[in-house]
């Protein structure tokens, strides 16, 4: 059986009222809306000009889409840094603003993030061996996204 076909979307406005709504929803980075419009069937000359029609309408700020997708990985999902970045260089954000945007986390708070998730994380594993058990908790917070330095200095300081 076949797939009914979208209608495309070629008229500019009708796209542009669809990418308001979409960016008015949440934070959205220039990457999805474009690939939301090219979903939509638009062609790339209309999706630039819709993009940049967004962008003087400012439902598209990419430092404000980097800020608030920094804060909440790191408050919702307890990302850290790494995975962050990882993230934000997917939606194509410029380096600049990725780095905007991890110094807006707070370090004391994130360092108390990653000891809670160590702290929950060791409870969990049930290895016996203290060298094997250390190794899945780095393993565990390096898979989260935290700088192997730091991990090794919690472990060192909280004998977890």
């Amino acid at each position: 059986m076949d797939e009914p076909k979208k209608k495309r979307i070629t008229d500019e406005k009708a796209a542009l009222a669809k990418a308001e709504h979409f960016c008015a929803y949440q934070e959205r980075s220039q990457q999805e809306v474009r690939d939301k419009l090219y979903e939509l069937g638009m062609y790339p000359t209309g999706v630039e000009n819709v993009i940049s029609e967004l962008i003087t309408g400012n439902f598209i700020n990419e430092e404000r889409f980097a800020r608030a997708y920094a804060q909440g990985k790191f408050n919702q999902n307890g990302w850290g840094r790494i995975k962050i970045k990882q993230g934000l260089k997917l939606k194509r954000v410029p380096d600049k603003l990725i780095a905007k945007a991890l110094q807006t986390i707070d370090g004391d708070e994130y360092l108390r993030t990653l000891q809670k998730i160590l702290e929950k994380k060791q409870t969990q594993i049930t290895e016996k061996d203290a060298f094997k058990r250390r190794y899945k908790l780095q393993q565990y917070a390096m898979g989260r996204g935290f700088e192997s330095d730091l991990i090794n200095d919690i472990l060192k300081a909280s004998e977890l």
